[in-house]
C-alpha cells in the first residue's frame, strides 16, 4: 500500500548567507551613522556585536571597501570613510542617469496594467506620508520614508539590476542627509516632488515620470550647491 505523503506547511525563506548578513548589518550601521565618518572600527568587536565569525565579517568589510564606504588599514583597523559634498554630487549625477529610467519603466508597467491598483496606492501613500507641518521636521522619519519611496519605484520598474544600483546610490546619499539634511531639508517641497512622481506612475505617463524624477534629483543637487562654502567644514560645492 502506497504511503501518503503529508505536505508540510510552507517553509520559511532560507536564511541569508553569513557574509550577506554581515554586509547588510555593517552597511546599515554606516548609513544610519551608528558608525560615524572617520570612526575606527575593530574587526573583532564587530564580530562580537553581530554574533558572527571572523570570516564573514572580514569578507563583508572587503566588499564595503570596494564600495568606498570604509578603508581597511593594515595593522591599524578599519576606518569609516567620509563623503564630501563633491562625492555626494557625483552620487546624485549617477542617480540622475538611472532613477528617471526606473520611474519611466514603472509608468510603462502601470500603463500596461501590470501593477495592481493596491500597489500603486501604496506608492501614493508613501509619497504622502511625510508630515510637512512638523517643526522641527523629523529627519529620521523623513529619511526612512524617502528610502522606502525610492525603493518602491525600483521594485515597480521590474529591473532588478538597475534597481540594485539605484538603491545603492540612494543609500550612500542617505548617510550624507543624516549629517547635513537639516541645512537643506524642505519637507513640503520634497513631499510635492514625490507626489508628482507617484501621480505620473499611477497615470502611466512614461515621459512625465522620467521628467518628474529628473526634476526631483536636479532640485536636490541645486539645493546642495546653494549652500555656503563653509557649510560642510570648508568643503566647497563644485560650481557649474
Amino acid at each position: 500500500m502506497a504511503k501518503t505523503v503529508k505536505k508540510n506547511a510552507e517553509s520559511p525563506a532560507p536564511a541569508k548567507p553569513l557574509v550577506n548578513q554581515a554586509y547588510d548589518a555593517i552597511r546599515e550601521k554606516i548609513i544610519c551613522l551608528q558608525f560615524l565618518p572617520g570612526q575606527y572600527l575593530n574587526e573583532a568587536a564587530i564580530c562580537e556585536m553581530l554574533s558572527l565569525g571572523r570570516t564573514p565579517v572580514h569578507q563583508a568589510l572587503q566588499m564595503l571597501q570596494l564600495e568606498g564606504l570604509i578603508e581597511i588599514l593594515p595593522r591599524k583597523g578599519v576606518i569609516v570613510q567620509p563623503d564630501s559634498i563633491g562625492a555626494i554630487l557625483k552620487i546624485l549625477e549617477a542617480r540622475l542617469t538611472v532613477e528617471p529610467v526606473l520611474a519611466r519603466m514603472a509608468a510603462e508597467k502601470s500603463k500596461a496594467g501590470e501593477i495592481p491598483a493596491n500597489v500603486l496606492a501604496e506608492l501614493t501613500a508613501l509619497a504622502n506620508e511625510p508630515d510637512e507641518t512638523a517643526d522641527p521636521p523629523d529627519i529620521d522619519e523623513f529619511v526612512v520614508n524617502d528610502r522606502a519611496f525610492h525603493r518602491k519605484i525600483s521594485e515597480l520598474s521590474g529591473n532588478d539590476i538597475l534597481g540594485d544600483f539605484a538603491r545603492s546610490m540612494h543609500e550612500r546619499s542617505c548617510r550624507f542627509w543624516y549629517l547635513n539634511l537639516w541645512q537643506t531639508l524642505n519637507v513640503s517641497v520634497s513631499k510635492g516632488k514625490h507626489l508628482a512622481i507617484a501621480k505620473t506612475i499611477v497615470d502611466g505617463d512614461e515621459v512625465a515620470a522620467f521628467e518628474a524624477m529628473s526634476d526631483h534629483i536636479n532640485d536636490l543637487s541645486l539645493r546642495l550647491k546653494r549652500l555656503p562654502p563653509n557649510a560642510f567644514g570648508g568643503a566647497r560645492a563644485p560650481q557649474g
